[in-house]
């Protein structure tokens, strides 16, 4: 309880503390009354709340919610435009025959499509955008798609290789038909995307056969499980444990058939055989040297690109880390999509060994960096540093087309055109990295060809709709498509 000496002090701190204030009229008094009287007649203040529980019925259609010109027409139209008969003759559902529909395979080409310019590579999350999204679910119109139908189309169950293959040859050859490719210069560099793996998976042949044998007892335990308990409520779990450790056992098996070529590959670097690993995830992986200097398991995706157009007109996936045996294939494969190879073909130093530019050699005109002499290749005077140009003189072991490539870039005229190759490599390989080309989604070289063709398809859709808008019906302009084409 308070005593009356503390009452006492209360009373004289507050007057020493409020005393030199000015004590209000009765007034001002009688007025601040009134007030707040005037105030509870009017009540309290009226405001409109949310009321997230009320029922709505709105009247639209899914065309009305996007523009003329925004991006989703554009791939539409695109699509729409493809032969995609093979996709539609793989379907088992027929008028005539019982079952039930199955989705369009334009909206599936085209969603993914769109997914990879719009930076997006999960399933789960195109079929959420599906539902939440305007400009997917304008492309789906009003057919449901979930992530498994996605997943099966980009992984093999219709967005296979040889599909995607015959779509970009179309591609290239009618941007080409539309004069938009000039074929005069074309820059080829590989960038390294990290597959799908971990570096613990990779194993040697000693384990191998063990964690196999690991692989078929789960297997065996898990059909004996399923036998014993046939109850209705666990057969979808137990045959998805099933599936699962089956899946394992032919990864396994596929680690086991791949070990003989990274054997090999091995030996020819001079390594021990018994040192070669195979990744258990993904047996068509390899750890490869990234950009920031550490080994992870990777994919070497190769993009051969037209300079004057930055049209992709050649791509490729392959498991070496090395791109010193890539270029020939892809001049190849330049010249088989569009009857003819470059004028002039720009690599950096990694892919001209001597056995490819004698393959390219009456093909194209190669422009590449000649590298220095080694210090052991100097002999006795390996300490001194080698002559001004010495790099460019004709070597006794050299080919005419080798000889030729040294003479050709020690001239001011070829260091010229060889800066084509970064301005115009580097800024693909930019743009598939920006649209989420980081990590590859899939397992399976057929699978992680078709996921790089996605992106090369995605990039050269945005140079049709600048270079030739006629063929994709968007007439002989171009029209202002503002931020959704940068």
């Amino acid at each position: 309880m308070t005593t009356q000496t503390e009452q006492a002090d209360e009373m004289r701190t507050s007057v020493s503390l409020f005393g030199d204030l000015e004590q209000p009229s009765r007034s001002q008094v009688q007025q601040a009354q009134a007030q707040r009287q005037s105030r509870r007649r009017q009540g309290a203040a009226r405001v409109l709340e949310p009321n997230r529980a009320q029922i709505e019925l709105r009247a639209s259609d899914l065309e009305s919610l996007l523009r003329e010109d925004h991006r989703a027409r554009l791939v539409w139209g695109y699509v729409e435009s493809q032969d995609l008969s093979a996709l539609f003759d793989a379907i088992k559902a027929r008028v005539a025959a019982p079952g039930r529909s199955a989705i369009d395979p334009r909206i599936l080409f085209a969603l993914w499509l769109y997914a990879v310019l719009d930076g997006v590579g999960s399933g789960r999350e195109v079929a959420r955008l599906t539902r939440e999204h305007d400009a997917y679910r304008w492309i789906c119109g009003g057919v449901s798609v979930n992530y498994h139908a996605l997943n099966d189309f980009r992984s093999g169950g219709g967005c296979n290789d040889a599909v995607m293959d015959e779509v970009f040859s179309d591609n290239v050859a009618a941007l080409a038909a539309a004069g938009a490719i000039t074929l005069e210069r074309v820059a080829q560099d590989g960038m390294r995307v990290r597959a799908d793996a971990g570096a613990a998976s990779f194993r040697r042949q000693a384990s191998l056969p063990e964690h196999q044998a690991q692989a078929r007892e789960l297997v065996q335990a898990l059909k004996t499980q399923a036998q014993a308990d046939p109850g209705e409520a666990s057969h979808r779990a137990q045959a998805a444990r099933l599936r699962a450790a089956r899946e394992r056992e032919q990864r396994i098996a596929d680690a086991l058939a791949r070990l003989p070529e990274m054997e090999a590959a091995r030996r020819r670097n001079g390594d021990k055989p018994e040192n070669a690993r195979t990744s258990t995830t993904d047996a068509d992986a390899s750890n490869m040297k990234m950009g920031d200097g550490g080994f992870r398991p990777a994919y070497n995706v190769q993009f051969a690109t037209d300079c004057a157009s930055q049209v992709i007109v050649g791509v490729e996936a392959v498991t070496a880390g090395s791109d010193m045996a890539q270029l020939a294939p892809m001049v190849a494969q330049v010249e088989q999509r569009l009857g003819q190879a470059p004028e002039q073909w720009l690599v950096d130093g990694g892919f001209p060994g001597h056995a490819q530019i004698d393959a390219v050699a009456g093909k194209t005109e190669l422009y590449a960096p000649v590298p220095r002499p080694k210090a052991k290749a100097r002999g006795k005077d390996a300490d001194d540093p080698p002559a001004p140009s010495s790099e460019f003189e004709p070597k006794p072991d050299d080919s005419e087309a080798v000889a030729k490539w040294r003479q050709r870039m020690n001239s001011d005229a070829a260091r010229e055109i060889y800066k084509d190759r970064a301005a115009t490599a580097e800024c693909v390989n930019a743009l598939a990295r920006n649209r989420g080309l980081l990590r590859m989604p899939v397992r399976g070289l057929g699978k992680v060809r078709c996921v790089a063709r996605l992106y090369a398809l995605a990039h050269n859709l945005m140079r049709m709709a600048a270079l030739a808008p006629q063929l994709i019906g968007w007439g002989t302009t171009a029209p202002a498509l503002s931020a959704n084409l940068a």
